[in-house]
């Protein structure tokens, strides 16, 4: 099995980001799955492969896609923070 997941942000730094955030779930992975994550411009790819059970395969999708959410919101409330200071 195989996927390429690709996300989109607004600029290259949210980006770049996010694939930091996610990246080190690819080094935690069982042996019959393969995950790479690159930052490409705005625009964020992970590639997943998997010779294993399709129920493993599906729960590393959903875990890339939490974590990423995770690291989205995470952002916002920084830039959020950064806003707030420059105003006050």
């Amino acid at each position: 099995m195989e996927a390429t997941i690709t996300l989109e942000y607004y600029d290259a730094k949210t980006a770049e980001a996010v694939a930091n955030a996610v990246s080190p779930d690819n080094l935690k992975t069982p042996k019959e799955l393969s995950i790479k994550t690159i930052c490409t411009g705005n625009k964020v790819l992970t590639i997943l492969e998997s010779k294993g059970k399709l129920v493993t395969f599906i729960a590393t999708i959903d875990d890339l896609l939490f974590s990423a959410a995770t690291a989205e919101k995470t952002i916002r409330v920084v830039e959020k923070g950064e806003e707030k200071q420059k105003m006050g």
